[in-house]
Formats: structure tokens, sequence, C-alpha cells
């Protein structure tokens, strides 16, 4: 349940810090007008967003007959909920200081066009973040053996509705987070939700047959790791560490999850600075002009301090 309830608290924050920043744009510029077109986006991009969730589980117990097509269909979207976490996780590392500067952009022309531009690109803001949610939430949940997938959906909701909280909060400023610091922290868990996740992808897949290997394991700490501990049921929801692991199954695991951890964890290059102009000969500097003309250009060609 943990692991579910950090999806839906890293991916709600990300969808309810980009709401407020549509939110605050028209609200400082007086267009509160606009705000329902808004919320009518952000609607419809939820109710898209259980849709998908609940088609994926129906497609997973009623469409597939047979027991080998579920397990090919659940290694198959285990995969790409690994991609797309992977994805999310570096993208917003690298555009969280840009963000908000193009959300407002695009609402500009947005508002220049009407109201329907405006709740299709409040839409589109909120609808990746909502997609993932429910192709994350369904892979994270089946990996877990323990949970039911009622306890699951609680611990998505109360991670959601946490979101919700604390982005209500930031917006009124009654309490400061330091969003870099959270961001880096979730992101790093979420890499080890994803390389279990991962891991019973490729469990999945020799179920199905398509991968060998099922019955060869790469240890057995059934004696040390009782399943029915709580910190047994921990590891195995948050990190998908079984008892008797397949060889595969772990070189997946470690495959996936240290690099990723270790490129996520490593602090961006700085960028290089310019390199400083020459000074010019002192006979050149000498035959400079002095005097108020002199002294004006240097005035207007200083930068100026906000």
């Amino acid at each position: 349940m943990f692991a579910t309830y950090l999806i839906g608290l890293r991916e709600g924050l990300e969808a309810t810090l980009v709401v407020s920043i549509l939110v605050a744009f028209l609200v400082k510029s007086n267009r509160r007008n606009r705000l329902p077109q808004v919320w009518l986006g952000v609607g419809g991009a939820i109710a898209l967003s259980v849709l998908f969730g609940w088609l994926i589980e129906y497609t997973s117990t009623s469409l597939l007959q047979t027991s080998e097509s579920r397990e090919l269909f659940d290694a198959v979207t285990s995969v790409a909920a690994v991609v797309f976490v992977t994805w999310m996780i570096f993208w917003m590392r690298k555009a969280a200081r840009t963000i908000a500067g193009e959300l407002r952009g695009k609402l500009t022309e947005a508002l220049a066009v009407g109201a329907f531009a405006v709740a299709g690109m409040a839409f589109l803001a909120v609808i990746r973040e909502g997609l993932e949610t429910a192709l994350i939430f369904y892979s994270a949940a089946k990996s877990t053996a323990g949970d039911t997938v009622r306890d699951a959906m609680f611990a998505l909701v109360g991670g959601i509705l946490t979101a919700v909280v604390l982005g209500f909060l930031l917006y009124r400023s009654a309490v400061k987070l330091n969003l870099s610091k959270f961001f880096t922290w979730t992101g790093a868990l979420l890499i080890l939700v994803a390389a279990g996740i991962f891991k019973y992808g490729v469990h999945d897949f020799q179920e199905a047959g398509v991968l060998p290997g099922l019955n060869q394991h790469a240890f057995d700490i059934s004696g040390v790791l009782d399943p029915s501990t709580w910190y047994a049921a921990l590891l195995s929801g948050m990190f998908n560490i079984t008892p008797t692991p397949s060889v595969l199954e772990m070189v997946a695991w470690v495959a996936y999850g240290i690099p990723v951890l270790v490129l996520f964890l490593r602090k961006p290059a700085a960028p290089a600075r310019p390199a400083a102009p020459a000074a010019p000969p002192a006979t050149e500097a000498a035959s400079t002009p002095a005097g108020p003309a002199a002294t004006e250009a240097s005035t207007d060609t200083a930068p100026q301090r906000a």
C-alpha cells in the first residue's frame, strides 16, 4: 500500500502544482472568468484517466481468457509502466525550473484563442499525469501479492488527496516545502519501486513462456524472510523483494535499479561559463577618449539591476 500511496502522492503533487500555476496566473492577471474552463479541462483529464485505468483492468480480467495471455498482458503493462516512470522522473528533474514559464506562455496563447483552447490546454497539462498514474498503479498493484486491489486503491486515493492538500497549502503560502528535495527523494524511491515492477514483468514473461528460467532460483531466503511478517510485506510491496526469485528476475532488478538510481542521484554538470574577453592592448586602452561621452557609454552598456 505504501508503494501505491507514494505513486499517488508524487503524481498527484505534480498535477496539483501544474493546476496551481494555471490558477495563479489567471487570478493575478484578473481573468477569473476563465477559471471554469480550467476546471473543465482538469475534470475531463481526471475522467479519462479513470476510464483508462478501468479499461486496463477490464482487459486483463474480462477480455483475456487464458492465463498465458493475462500474464503476457501484465508483463507488457509492467514494462510500459517502468518506461513511463523513468521518463517522468528524469523529465521532471530537467524541466522543473522552466515548467512554470512554459505553462504561462501556453496559457497566454490559449487565452488569445478562446475558452475551448483554455480548457484544452488545462486538459493536456493534466492528462499526462493521469494516464501515467493509471498505468503505474495497475502495474504496482499487480506486482504486490499481499494487498488487495481495494487496499491499493485506498492508498492511491490517499496519496492523491495528500498531494491536493499540500498543493493547496503551497498555493496559499501556508506551508513551505523544499520541492527539489521532495522530488529527489520520491524519485529515488520510485526508481526502486519501478525496479520491482520490472522484476515482476520479467516474472510474468516467464509465466507466459516467453522467457526461460522460471524455476531457476537465484537464492532462497524463505527461512529468514518470513512472508507473514510486516517487514517482508513492506519489502515485497515496495520493491518486490521476494524470498525465492529467479535468476533472471534478480538480473533485471539489479540491471535496471542500480544504474538508473546512480544516474538520477548524480548531480548534473554545471554549464560551462563563457570565456572572458581578452583585455585590449595597453596602447589601445591609452588612446581611448575619456570624458562625459565615455562615461555615458559605459553606463548604458552596464547590466541593469532589478
